[in-house]
């Protein structure tokens, strides 16, 4: 992906290296918007709890934007299945550099807002626009970063949330375990690992989060938006300044 493949569904350590960070990133933008305001963001599933009490408590605006946070998750993987499948559909090689600076893009975004305090008081439950506005922000970013990683990997990694990761683990013990038995499964202890790593990584990008956004707040997001800029800079080096120098 950073350097140039189609593909990164090969368990190399530049593959493993990215899916880490990601992870790492997945953890402090969760930790960031659960501290600013009382919301997860990396993943959906709660929203439709949450929608359902909102609602019967009559609090329908409350729940109408409820409803919309997990929208924008969806419009992010979209996103991506235009930038990613939809290329690879057609056979054309997908310019992964794009989609990293779209993720730059949006962690900027979020940064310069936390800069200028455009997303309300720190530390409030989320009730207002300003708030809405953050986590939509921010599930959008994650839309983005976990529909393309799922697509390139074909499903084998998911960063933003430990789900899916968990269960595919507990699977892979049981593969791993009985690999004398069963054919297909040589590369299950290599993929075990990875697993573990990408749930050491999200944990431990929320728990390095939970200072830098204790001291900083808002401005706790530069981090993230510094790992997007690093991975967006990686690839256009390695996907278009490296292919110029070699053509010339």
């Amino acid at each position: 992906m950073i350097f140039g493949s189609e593909n990164i569904s090969a368990y190399t350590r530049g593959n493993i290296a990215i899916w880490m960070i990601l992870a790492f990133q997945a953890g402090l933008l969760n930790v960031g918007g659960l501290m600013a305001v009382h919301s997860f963001v990396s993943h959906v599933t709660g929203f439709a709890t949450l929608f359902a009490l909102e609602f019967e408590s009559n609090n329908y605006p409350q729940a109408v934007g409820l409803l919309i946070i997990p929208g924008t998750f969806l419009l992010g993987s979209m996103v991506s299945g235009i930038l990613v499948d939809l290329r690879l559909k057609l056979r054309k090689k997908p310019k992964y550099f794009i989609v990293f600076g779209f993720l730059f893009v949006l962690t900027l975004m979020i940064a310069v807002g936390g800069f200028n305090n455009l997303f309300g008081e720190w530390g409030v439950p989320i009730s207002s626009l300003r708030g809405y506005v953050l986590v939509s922000l921010l599930c959008f970013t994650c839309g983005v970063q976990n529909g393309t990683i799922t697509l390139v990997s074909r499903s084998v990694v998911r960063t933003t949330h430990l789900t899916g990761v968990t269960t595919d683990l507990g699977i892979g013990i049981v593969r791993f375990l009985n690999r004398k038995r069963i054919d297909g499964v040589e590369d299950e202890w290599i993929a075990n690992l990875m697993r573990i790593g990408i749930i050491i990584f999200y944990t431990a990008g929320s728990a390095a989060g939970v200072p830098v956004f204790r001291s900083w707040q808002f401005r706790g997001f530069i981090l993230p938006c510094l790992i997007s800029g690093g991975l967006f800079a990686m690839a256009v080096y390695f996907q278009l300044v490296r292919s110029w120098l070699r053509r010339r």
